[in-house]
């Protein structure tokens, strides 16, 4: 009976919990209604022109012209009608449904408010979000695969950065690939030194990542400065070119985003492929994920705990190096201080939104690749939106998901804790 009676408080408590958030997510809706009308709404005039092909495409559409000034008042509308329904049906399967399509609107709004009398090519930065997300989509990538065996991969951000540097010096060396190579070996390299601090000498896991964090930061910073600015010949790694795939290249619009792109971008869309495959439709991948969430249960079945740690955090940590090259060999050819910018802690939030699941991370990574090519490209159309501000843009999206408000996500239940063989 007592049983009963506290799964019975349980239940209540989520019920309340999931009230409380769908009105709360009512009311942050009705208060952007109010912003998109009163800030992007009032003078608002001409309309906004969206290019959906290019000069070069052999198949062109036609651009999307949108009437700012109405457009903003159907798009406040409909935020209302989504904070109302929230406030009055609280705590519905819909909610997190409810503030994306909230936020897309939102988004698409001030678009439209900044584009006003002015053209815009939709599919150019369509093209850029997918390019910009892919780091953050390995990164992510690198993050499910250490957690999913329960260790917590915070020297994501250090991994990245490493193999952009690798990918640097050696591609000066012995060329792309060999840069490449050496970027993953690397990463490979540091992967295994966390799975030996953190499962071996069962050190404690965020304190270990961030020691590889500041370990290749200061490392790099210091070659950055006082080698490659002496020895700029070790700083000049070629850049692997778009590759185009012939007829679905030529697709309107998501052929440039998805056909016409380097080697990275190819790269992590089969890396995700192979590992949502491997975790979830294979035997190795259910054990894999037995150790997530029940270590002991997985040894007394015949898993050997941790070899399959330190398989999965090496190879983690392989993604991550392959990852990190893009910003050299994928993006300028040369190594610059610091370059990744936080992109590794931006992939364990994508981690965290996609709900520890490949393709869910990499889904996460293009929302922060699209607000990452966002500011850029807004700055081009000099909106009067400080560009300090437009910077701010992937890192507001970072802690919009960290906080919870478009749903929580349930770790593996190991995820962090050691483990000891009795």
């Amino acid at each position: 009976m007592t049983d009963v009676t506290e799964t019975s408080i349980a239940t209540q408590k989520i019920e309340t919990s999931k009230q409380r958030q769908s009105r709360i997510i009512g009311v942050l809706l009705i208060v952007l209604a109010l912003f998109v009308v009163f800030v992007f709404g009032l003078g608002l005039s001409g309309d906004a022109t969206f290019r959906l092909s290019r000069p070069t495409d052999p198949f062109a559409l036609p651009n999307l012209v949108v009437p700012a000034g109405p457009f903003t008042y159907v798009a406040a509308a409909l935020l209302a009608f989504l904070g109302a329904r929230e406030l009055i049906r609280g705590g519905t399967r819909w909610t997190s449904l409810s503030l994306g399509f909230g936020l897309a609107i939102l988004v698409f709004a001030f678009l439209v408010w900044a584009t006003a009398g002015k053209s815009f090519s939709l599919t150019g930065m369509l093209q850029a979000t997918v390019v910009r997300a892919m780091p953050i989509a390995l990164g992510g990538l690198a993050g499910v695969l250490c957690e999913r065996v329960a260790v917590v991969n915070i020297a994501i951000e250090g991994m990245l950065l490493a193999g952009a540097f690798t990918g640097a010096l050696i591609g000066s060396l012995l060329g792309g690939w060999g840069g490449l190579v050496a970027a993953v070996l690397v990463g490979g390299a540091f992967g295994f030194i966390l799975a030996a601090l953190v499962v071996t000498y069962r050190m404690d896991q965020i304190v270990a990542g961030v020691v590889i964090n500041l370990f290749v930061l200061g490392v790099t910073s210091y070659v950055s400065s006082q080698v490659f600015s002496e020895l700029r010949q070790l700083n000049n790694a070629p850049v692997f070119r778009a590759v185009k795939i012939p007829l679905l290249g030529d697709l309107p619009v998501i052929g440039p985003m998805l056909f016409n792109q380097n080697i990275f971008v190819y790269g992590a869309l089969i890396l995700v492929t192979l590992a949502t495959y491997y975790l979830f439709h294979t035997r190795s991948g259910l054990r894999a994920r037995a150790v997530g969430e029940h270590p002991r249960a997985a040894d007394t079945l015949g898993v050997n705990v941790y070899r399959t740690r330190y398989i999965h955090v090496t190879l983690g940590g392989m993604v991550a190096g392959f990852g990190g090259a893009w910003f050299t060999l994928g993006s300028v050819g040369r190594f610059d201080e610091n370059m990744t910018g936080g992109r590794g802690f931006i992939g364990l939030a994508a981690m965290i939104f996609g709900r520890w699941h490949p393709v869910g991370a990499l889904m996460a990574a293009l929302v922060f690749g699209f607000a990452d090519s966002l500011q850029q490209k807004l700055a081009l159309l000099n909106t009067p939106i400080p560009s300090e501000f437009l910077s701010m843009a992937p890192y507001i999206a970072t802690i919009i998901v960290v906080a919870g408000l478009i749903g929580r996500a349930r770790p593996p239940a190991a995820d962090g804790k050691p483990y000891v063989k009795e």
